[in-house]
């Protein structure tokens, strides 16, 4: 038995290594690169063989080969990454704001789901739910326990199916039965409200395929209500970023024509760019300029930019360019620091790569990569102070991140100190709480609403207003003395 398995498994590795071979002579002849490791691919191919002869348990050789592979992209830096059928579905739907479910932003709140908003004429909109309103079960499943992505599966499905969910309404004191029928939702991008006469709040949530778009109507729309605007606010804080040409655009329409926005750097030709406010770099082919019939006056009307530490990569891009360019003043925390491009190369029909192909580099030169951006001006989360920004990751503290220049990939003690000190305040906090009253720490408001701390302080900078900058908030630096 021992020796049909060995005859077996040198079988599979003849004929893996065959094909690695095969592989190293076409990528020789196609990139003129050097050539591939033979003896290392060769002890791929045994481990390969090994694990299909003699695992304990026949595995399926499809799933070893993308198994390997995902471990060698993920290998690399936090970003790049093997899609399969199922993770590619949901990236394009990531990237396209199109999904199938009953159109809900959401929030977590005491263990359950809140609905920050539903989403304009989709089937929650319609079934009367309200910001506010707490699901409590789907179908049959408690949310209690459940993260915020179980819940949002089990919300999603396919077009014209039902799902039933349980309400409790705290304006209301009631707890009602909804059952909604999913459909293709199409996600708003863009929000954008009348703050105060003469002043605009402009919310971009995430960078997608209709993010431009959304934003030039939204602009149109406050230009129309107010003519004579005194001063605009663009919040991008918590905007994870997105599509490149769409940083390009927001930034483009409060820039001067032909500015740099910025630039990019990298191995290969194609990554070696320079991104300017001009329609040709962030047009869609055979499309027209989507900012064209915007007034020339957004070019100098006062803007502020709010931004934190869950501001990333094409939101860092737009407030690095204005904050270059003199623009803009930028207001918040300093950013996540993913200053690194990814390419999605399209493997199969239903499967990709997402490679990192290349740094960001704002308009004076400055690497976005692991650093951020540092505001102008640093403002705390509430009045009372930063309560969890301690705690939120950023670029400098995953493994893995891709250097800034030649720095030590290592976690920053002092930050790993103010984690854990901030933890400690939250949990002694929250055993004050629930001592007096039996209520959790009070969340943080919602963005855009009345009780927005950094949202009322950008407000006082555009009116010349005095601002209650952090005392405590320093810039988070990287070692200039070895990195580029």
């Amino acid at each position: 038995m021992g020796a049909k398995l060995k005859i077996a498994g040198w079988i599979s590795l003849g004929a893996v290594a065959g094909a690695l071979t095969t592989m190293q002579l076409q990528a020789t002849a196609r990139n003129g690169l050097a050539p591939l490791p033979l003896e290392e691919l060769q002890q791929l191919a045994a481990v390969f063989g090994m694990v299909k002869s003699d695992y304990v348990e026949p595995v399926d050789e499809k799933k070893l080969i993308t198994d390997a592979i995902g471990g060698m992209v993920s290998g690399l830096d936090p970003h790049s990454q093997y899609f399969d059928k199922k993770s590619f579905k949901e990236f394009r739907e990531g990237t396209t704001g199109r999904f199938v479910g009953v159109g809900i932003e959401i929030g977590m709140e005491d263990g359950l789901v809140k609905i920050v908003s539903p989403i304009e004429g989709s089937p929650a909109f319609r079934a009367g739910l309200k910001s506010g309103d707490m699901i409590t079960k789907i179908d049959d499943t408690a949310v209690k326990g459940l993260t915020i992505d179980q819940a949002v599966k089990r919300m999603r499905g396919e077009p014209n199916t039902k799902v039933l969910l349980t309400i409790f309404r705290k304006a209301e004191s009631r707890t009602f039965p909804v059952t909604i029928t999913r459909e293709e939702i199409r996600v708003q991008s863009v929000r954008s409200k009348m703050v105060e006469p003469g002043y605009a709040w402009l919310r971009v949530s995430q960078f997608q395929d209709r993010t431009v778009e959304d934003f030039s109507r939204k602009l149109e729309e406050i230009y129309k209500q107010q003519p004579d605007l005194k001063g605009i606010v663009l919040d991008l804080r918590n905007d994870p970023g997105g599509l490149l040409e769409g940083a390009v655009a927001v930034a483009a329409a409060f820039l001067p024509k032909d500015v740099t926005v910025v630039s990019t750097n990298g191995q290969i030709a194609e990554s070696k760019a320079v991104f300017k406010a001009s329609p040709e770099y962030y047009m869609r082919r055979g499309g027209g300029d989507p900012l064209k019939r915007l007034p020339e006056a957004l070019k100098t009307v006062p803007l502020v930019v709010l931004v934190n530490e869950g501001s990333a990569s094409a939101s860092e891009i737009v407030a690095g360019a204005l904050q270059d360019h003199k623009r803009a003043v930028i207001m918040g925390s300093q950013t996540f620091g993913k200053g690194s491009v990814q390419t999605v190369r399209q493997l199969t029909p239903d499967t990709a790569l997402k490679l990192t192909t290349a740094r960001y580099y704002t308009p004076s030169g400055r690497s976005i990569q692991a650093r951020g951006i540092v505001p102008d001006v640093m403002l705390d989360e509430t009045a009372e102070g930063n309560i969890y920004s301690a705690l939120r990751m950023r670029e400098a503290d995953l493994q893995k991140h891709l250097m800034n220049g030649d720095e030590k990939n290592d976690k920053d003690p002092t930050r790993e100190k103010a984690r854990e000190e901030a933890l400690k305040r939250l949990e002694e906090e929250a055993a004050k709480q629930q001592s007096k009253a039996n209520t959790p720490p009070k969340p943080l408001p919602e963005f855009g609403s009345t009780e927005d701390f950094q949202l009322q302080q950008a407000l006082n900078r555009l009116k010349g207003k005095p601002v209650l900058v952090s005392k405590t908030a320093v810039e988070r630096k990287v070692d200039e003395t070895q990195a580029n």
